[in-house]
C-alpha cells in the first residue's frame, strides 16, 4: 500500500480510532523508557504542586512566545 493510500484510509477513520492510531505511531517513534518517564512524572507532579500552592506563577504560552520573538527581532 502506498503512503498516500494509507493516509487517505487513516483520515477516514472515526476520530477515536485516528487518535489510537496516532498514539501507536508516536509510541513506535519514542519507545517508553520507564525510568525516564517516572522521573518526568515526578517533575510534573512537583510543578503542579508548586502552581497549586502559589509558590510559582505560571507564564501564559502567548507571553513566552512573544518574548522569544522579541528577542529574535532584536538580534537581527
Amino acid at each position: 500500500m502506498k503512503t498516500n493510500d494509507l493516509f487517505s484510509e487513516a483520515i477516514s477513520l472515526p476520530i477515536e480510532e485516528r487518535a489510537a492510531l496516532i498514539d501507536h505511531l508516536l509510541k513506535s517513534l519514542n519507545t517508553p523508557q520507564t525510568e525516564i518517564d517516572g522521573k518526568w512524572l515526578d517533575v510534573a507532579k512537583k510543578r503542579r504542586e508548586e502552581i497549586e500552592s502559589g509558590a510559582i506563577k505560571p507564564v501564559p504560552g502567548e507571553e513566552v512566545f512573544r518574548k522569544i520573538w522579541d528577542r529574535f527581532a532584536k538580534s537581527e
